[in-house]
């Protein structure tokens, strides 16, 4: 057919609206496949990295079957990168193979922060226990066999406000070489020697770190951190308790322990309350790759703000950094876009898993390990460009500025707070008469008001210490655990980043509102209509004039 001068200036206009409509994409970056394995506790917040990177192309596998496995995989070249809590472990106490991964092949990478948690299956009179308290002594002896029973008198000290039951304790443990066990076991040694020393000399863990927890009467074994959960959240495990991450006991609707503090509060591993408590870890600044950006934790539990979570830690991806065996430049490509991503803009992600997003200084010696990757390209100015919630202008970690003080109930004492905890926050237990009075004396105690008068608002500083003064860089927000907001005092939503830095461009569209892109393919669409229907159309109208 011949088109009328009228007709191709309307398809030709037609062209240029469409394209501006649609422009054509720029050329996508190619990605090979990868694959990983090692820790469940960070396997949460992996697996939801890896699903929002997979629209930019990137297909990242990943096997959660727990550090040590991740850790001889990755000297066995059977996989491009583990995950792990603890690092390799050439001099283990537990009984484990020496890992002894060649000098000068792999680097350290902090992922995420979180908390090791215990989620418990607990009811009393039909009613499930929502707000259980315990010390760091009854966990201890809970998980060498030495508190068996559900109503024994120290459980008993730890919850006036709650008659607990004459049932047993169901401790489950993992049976899997494991980074929670060996943060946990770190963690006993350093605050309860003697009840860890004395286990591990009737049951042979070497008194050290142990990836592999020694089996004991009426104990429960169970693989990854999954499976722990789901022991324990079953209709016939009541009287269970296992450790996992804080974020297996949210997905689960089950709560946690709050673990007496240093300060003598009871606390649950919220984001914030984990953020408070690694201000005092202690990250290597030894250039050496068998220790940089290790973490020391010693001051972490007995660090005194009243905020704490005493059982904080950082998990690390292990990155090679030379060409060994099926990984390859092409490899290391998609790993440090990964990475840079997971570093940036999926720690906004993390408080909603029930993790706490990296520090600012992690994250710039982070990127520095990237570099190392064999066909890594990072961004040449990648924290300008780094939309993670915790940075401020002057480097202070934001999540612990806003971090909220303990409720009064939640100190040690007579009383105890009703309000539940991990993924039962909006169920609580009545406390007995007892308790609610001595809530009452303390003036209520179920507030709870905004942190950032004790100084403890500074970073790690360059040695790898924690910081202690300085300002409190936002003094006006509070944080909302129900929304993962940050609101001001005018009652404005002060958002998860600084105003002035934008999102990484793998960020998701929102897909929401009319575009000018519609608007411009809605006006070509009808001057195609009319290059379609209009001869025909005016044909018809002089027909009907003759």
């Amino acid at each position: 057919m011949k088109l009328l001068p009228w007709q191709r200036v309307v398809l030709a206009l037609s062209g240029v609206l469409l394209g501006l409509a649609n422009p054509a994409p720029a050329l996508a970056e190619t990605y090979v496949p990868i694959n990983g394995a090692g820790s469940s506790w960070a396997a949460n917040a992996v697996n939801q990295w890896i699903s929002a990177v997979h629209q930019s192309g990137m297909r990242v596998d990943y096997s959660a079957n727990g550090s040590s496995d991740g850790r001889q995989r990755f000297l066995q070249h059977t996989v491009d990168y583990a995950a792990s809590d603890i690092p390799f472990q050439q001099h283990p106490t537990d009984g484990g193979s020496p890992e002894n991964p060649a000098p000068g092949t792999y680097a350290y990478m902090p992922i995420v922060a979180g908390g090791t948690s215990f989620m418990y299956n607990l009811r009393i009179g039909g009613r499930q226990v929502t707000n259980l308290r315990l010390s760091g002594e009854v966990v201890a002896k809970i998980f060498t066999g030495g508190i068996t029973r559900w109503d024994d008198q120290a459980i008993k000290n730890d919850n006036p406000g709650l008659t607990m039951p004459a049932s047993k304790i169901v401790p489950v443990i993992r049976s899997d070489g494991s980074g929670s066990s060996a943060q946990f076991s770190l963690w006993m040694q350093a605050q309860q020697s003697g009840i860890w020393s004395e286990f591990c000399r009737q049951r042979g863990c070497g008194n050290g770190a142990a990836s592999y927890w020694p089996n004991f009467p009426g104990a429960v074994s169970k693989a990854g951190d999954l499976g722990v959960a789901s022991y324990v959240a079953q209709g016939y495990s009541e009287g269970a308790i296992g450790y996992v991450q804080y974020s297996y006991a949210i997905n689960a609707g089950f709560p946690v322990v709050k673990l007496l503090n240093a300060a003598g509060y009871y606390v649950e591993p919220t984001p914030l309350n984990v953020a408070v408590a690694l201000l005092k870890a202690k990250i290597s600044e030894n250039p050496d790759p068998a220790v940089y950006l290790t973490q020391d934790l010693t001051d972490v539990y007995k660090y005194e703000d009243p905020r704490v979570y005493p059982m904080s830690s950082y998990s690390y991806f292990i990155l090679p950094t030379t060409v060994t065996g099926n990984f390859s430049e092409a490899k290391g490509k998609t790993l440090a876009a990964f990475s840079s991503y997971f570093e940036c803009e999926g720690q906004q992600q993390a408080p909603d898993l029930g993790y706490s997003p990296l520090p600012r200084n992690l994250v710039e010696a982070s990127f520095k390990q990237i570099a190392k990757i064999p066909g890594a390209q990072p961004p040449s100015k990648p924290l300008e460009s780094c939309n993670n919630p915790t940075f401020t202008p002057d480097g202070h970690n934001r999540l612990a500025d806003v971090a909220p003080q303990p409720q009064a109930c939640d100190k040690r004492g007579p009383g105890q707070c009703t309000t539940g905890t991990g993924g039962k926050k909006n169920q609580p237990t009545p406390v007995n008469a007892g308790a609610q009075s001595a809530n009452q004396a303390a003036g209520g105690g179920q507030g709870g008001g905004q942190s950032g008068q004790n100084g403890q608002n500074g970073g790690p500083g360059a040695t790898g210490s924690a910081g202690t003064g300085g300002p409190s860089a936002a003094p006006s927000l509070s944080y909302d655990p129900a929304t993962d907001q940050y609101v001001g005092a005018g009652g404005g939503s002060g958002g998860g980043g600084d105003p002035g830095v934008g999102a990484v461009p793998i960020a998701m569209p929102t897909g929401e509102g009319w575009t000018a892109a519609q608007t411009l393919m809605l006006i070509a669409g009808l001057a195609t209509l009319a290059l379609v229907l209009g001869p025909g159309l005016v044909s018809w109208m002089l027909r009907r004039r003759q």
